[in-house]
């Protein structure tokens, strides 16, 4: 997160306290261990505005001293850092026939995980889904609910009616309403909605490979193909949420074009794998992987064609830092594509000046979304939003 927060100050006006707390955790959540006076020379805040932020952090548990760092001259520099245990993100996942739910910590840790099935599939079932899930996860955690910090959630896309109605995941719920406009108020409270991708990017922000990085994509394996792209520090979201829907891209394959996730995504693999591939589980594949099982194999290889083109295209409609890989598959299948895929010398992220590989593997596994949706509520926690929406608007 560094880099974005290097292009943010401070405000001391009163009306931006809020962005103000926020940039001061921030700069806490960075740095790990920090003192006041380089808290204020960093976002241009007067060390008496920060003084203030910290006494109220404090206060609110949200923080905590970790003793004091001696300096050249003068009285030894209080230090502080985060309080784990001071907030608590909720994060749930809608899948077509799951109810998935995590709580992180403050520090973007994973205190507690839970599964249910999927009842009615309409709107008011996926409303008591979430209300439930969530009770749920508060409990197991004993988590006092004024710590919670916010609910996000993760549901299959794309949002609205689009072009794209009819996949395997979509849930007959939409119209026009925004999905976070009606569970809000369904569920009295902020609700932050995102796909499955842009919640897996947000997760490699807030605790991954992304950490200090403001430009970024990451591709998630799930059902389908997914793409998050992050600019600025914020998500690239389109006119109606549903930018990153790179799994109908036309890619080449064997000599014809392919739609990419029919070829790359859990879906196609399951299909390669025969009668018991949709019962496959993560654990199910790194042991296939491992042991070299050929119909693995010849999906892994006929993969590289179709995924380097659209990574290759990511590139250079977005020019990020990396490109992550990350999502419902196994760390050892994603790393053997990490190392084989082909990418282009005529890309724009093909540059001798890199501080990034241009491909690497991220959180992977069947709760990356889930924990993702509560990323997203530890984000928005450290990311001055005033900032960040004019960082994101150039």
């Amino acid at each position: 997160m560094s880099d974005l927060l290097d292009k943010v100050v401070g405000a001391n006006a009163g009306r931006a306290r809020g962005h103000n707390r926020q940039m001061v955790l921030g700069r806490i959540q960075s740095a790990e261990r920090i003192g006041r006076a380089e808290i204020a020379r960093a976002s241009g805040l007067s060390t008496q505005a920060v003084s203030n932020i910290i006494a109220d952090l404090l206060a609110d548990g949200l923080i905590v001293a970790q003793g004091h760092r001696s300096v050249s001259r003068g009285v030894p520099v209080a230090q502080y850092s985060l309080n784990p245990a001071g907030g608590f993100a909720a994060g749930i996942e809608i899948r077509p026939d799951a109810v998935f739910g995590g709580l992180l910590n403050l520090c973007g840790e994973p205190v507690v995980e839970r599964r249910a099935p999927l009842g009615a599939r309409d709107r008011a079932g996926v409303v008591e889904a979430v209300r439930h899930m969530r009770a749920e996860i508060l409990e197991a955690a004993e988590c006092d609910p004024a710590k919670l910090l916010g609910l996000g959630v993760v549901m299959p896309g794309p949002f609205g009616r689009t072009g794209l109605r009819g996949g395997a995941s979509e849930l007959d719920i939409w119209d026009e309403t925004p999905p976070a406009t009606w569970l809000s108020e369904a569920l009295g409270t902020p609700v932050l909605v995102e796909n499955d991708a842009n919640a897996a990017a947000i997760a490699e922000r807030v605790r991954g490979v992304a950490q200090g990085l403001g430009n970024y994509a990451f591709i998630y394996f799930g059902s389908g193909l997914g793409l998050g792209v992050v600019s600025g520090g914020r998500l690239v979201a389109g006119g109606f949420g549903n930018a990153g829907e790179i799994g109908t891209l036309q890619v080449p394959s064997a000599g014809a074009l392919v739609m990419l996730e029919d070829m790359v995504s859990r879906r196609s693999l399951a299909a390669a794998l025969g009668p018991d591939g949709a019962n496959a589980t993560v654990a199910d594949l790194a042991r296939l992987h491992s042991e070299n099982d050929l119909q693995l194999t010849h999906w892994l290889e006929a993969a590289i064609e179709p995924l380097s083109a659209a990574i290759a295209t990511v590139e250079n409609l977005f020019d990020p830092q990396t490109i992550i890989l990350g999502g419902a598959m196994p760390d050892n299948m994603l790393d053997h594509l990490v190392a084989h895929l082909r990418l282009p010398e005529r890309s724009v992220s093909n540059r001798i000046d890199r501080a990034q590989p241009r491909l690497m593997r991220g959180a992977s596994g069947r709760m990356t979304a889930t924990f993702g949706a509560a990323a997203l509520v530890v984000n928005h926690a450290f990311t001055p939003q005033i900032a960040a929406a004019v960082l994101g608007a150039r």
